[in-house]
């Protein structure tokens, strides 16, 4: 007579699979992609609405990426690193010419009386504009608005924007907001100059 073949015990199998899946999702790492961090501002209501279709023309910049990835700010032709500094010009005009943006008193909560700029920088680029050349574009835009905030809090608070508690980030953000508009893609048409 043959020897009876023991029976296999099954009712731990299920238990070891659930911690092999446990132990793979913990220890794999997921790649997220990543895109233009932006936090979008609230809905604005009608009454806002009718405000932001009122912007005088000189406080806003155009700049215009051509399919030829040729960046143009403020009329003019430039290179990809002088944008940044045209950019804080822009946004901060240090003598008030009235060629570049207004300033309006505002009371910031928790700080008092600030002069804040009415800079709006519209970036618009042609859809043959090449990824690189918009990204490029976008961080430098974002490069000086950064910058002027951080000027901003070392000049009130010592330290830059980024070490700043919470609630004196927010006196920042609204002393220096960022007021980037992205219009549509379209086929941008510029003149050479000669």
């Amino acid at each position: 007579m043959a020897k009876p073949v023991p029976e296999i015990n099954a009712g731990s199998m299920a238990d070891i699979a659930f911690l092999l899946l446990i132990f793979f999702l913990v220890t794999t790492s997921m790649d997220v992609d990543k895109g233009i961090q932006r936090r979008l501002p609230p809905m604005p209501d009608e009454s806002q609405q009718v405000e932001a279709e009122q912007i005088n023309k000189r406080n806003i910049m155009v700049v215009l990426i051509n399919s030829n990835d040729r960046l143009f700010a403020g009329g003019h032709e430039m290179h990809i690193t002088m944008l940044k500094d045209k950019v804080k010009e822009f946004l901060t005009n240090p003598a008030n010419l009235p060629n570049l943006p207004e300033k309006r008193e505002r009371d910031i909560e928790g700080f008092g009386p600030v002069m804040v700029s009415r800079a709006v920088v519209s970036l618009q680029n042609d859809r043959g504009t090449s990824y690189n050349a918009y990204i490029q574009v976008q961080n430098e835009l974002v490069k000086a608005f950064n910058e002027v905030r951080d000027e901003f809090a070392m000049l009130h608070f010592g330290k830059k924007y980024n070490f700043l508690e919470e609630d004196q980030q927010r006196i920042v953000r609204e002393a220096v907001p960022m007021n980037l508009s992205e219009r549509e893609p379209r086929e941008v048409k510029t003149r050479r100059r000669r």
